[in-house]
């Protein structure tokens, strides 16, 4: 209990920071997040009047340490102001916007584990040296490839000329196909990358030459024993997996036309939403807490070795 109360203490800590800095950021901005609405060259011929009645609205024109608090109160019970560009409540436009990225980042998150698993497999099994070397260099590859390019490689191929899904997501499966290998692959490379190390340090274990003694093949010893034991540590990546995903989620979504947070995030951004802005990056903040909350404490019942930490040790 007292692990857990620690890590759930250091999780609201984080949120806390999350949305300080995200204050401190879009709210000390030189200008007005109303001001920004305009192009320069005509904010001159609009009422300064008009100006301070708006910023009387959406409450800019109060001290900061006064805009901080009622902000920080607020947000406590998930109400994050109102759009300064469309006037919808911030939480409606995300909560409009989430379904479709979840349904994106979990479809690439199934094709980003099942391709580094099948790498790791595939270059611990092979018996040519090169070959698994060829294979090795694969995840690195893929971390150090741009997304936008990547997409835009995607969509020329399969659908400019072979035809085979639509160019703009749409709804249904085709259309989640090619926005979700985008956003996979990039994604892969870091969880192929710790499989790799974690499958060839596990293969090289003294407990696989007794699998072998009882008359395994090496495709049963990677299966039954290895396979469990390297795929453990990968769940100490949970976080930065979301944050990877919620990240390429803005470039990917934007490629493909597809409506979700990370266009959203593209719209808020572009138009100086600061409202918006600040919902979307606590929403990130959260959902990174949350999944490494759920990585911490479950990870002591996925291996039971670390419930034996003496006490006064810090896990």
């Amino acid at each position: 209990m007292t692990y857990a109360l620690l890590k759930l203490g250091r999780a609201l800590i984080v949120v806390w920071g999350a949305f300080t800095a995200s204050f401190i950021l879009l709210y000390l901005m030189p200008a007005s997040p109303i001001e920004l609405l305009f192009p320069p060259n005509e904010r001159a011929s609009i009422d300064p009047q008009a100006f301070k009645e708006m910023e009387r609205a959406y409450g800019f024109d109060r001290p900061t340490w006064e805009q901080y608090l009622d902000r920080l109160l607020a947000g406590l019970h998930g109400d994050f102001g109102t759009s300064v560009g469309t006037g919808k409540p911030v939480i409606e436009a995300i909560g409009e916007a989430l379904p479709n990225t979840v349904i994106l980042a979990a479809a690439a998150l199934v094709l980003a584990s099942l391709f580094a698993l099948s790498v790791a497999w595939v270059a611990t099994y092979l018996e040519s040296a090169w070959l698994r070397n060829l294979i090795s260099s694969v995840p690195p590859l893929l971390v150090s490839f741009p997304s936008f390019l990547l997409g835009l490689i995607i969509i020329k191929i399969f659908s400019f000329q072979l035809g085979w899904f639509p160019p703009i997501s749409g709804d249904g499966l085709r259309g989640l196909v090619l926005p979700a290998a985008a956003l996979a692959i990039p994604v892969s490379g870091p969880i192929a990358q710790l499989l790799l190390r974690n499958f060839q340090t596990e293969y090289s274990s003294p407990y696989v030459l007794t699998s072998y003694s009882k008359g395994l093949r090496k495709g049963q010893v990677l299966n039954t024993e290895v396979l469990r034991n390297a795929s453990l540590p990968a769940l100490t990546q949970g976080g930065i997996i979301v944050g990877e995903l919620l990240a390429g989620a803005v470039i990917t979504e934007t490629i493909f036309s597809r409506a979700g947070i990370g266009r959203l995030t593209e719209e808020a951004v572009r138009a100086q939403d600061v409202p918006v802005v600040q919902g979307i990056v606590m929403l990130v903040a959260v959902c990174f807490v949350t999944v490494n909350f759920i990585v911490d404490v479950s990870y002591p019942l996925v291996d039971p070795r670390l419930k034996a930490i003496p006490k006064g040790v810090t896990a």
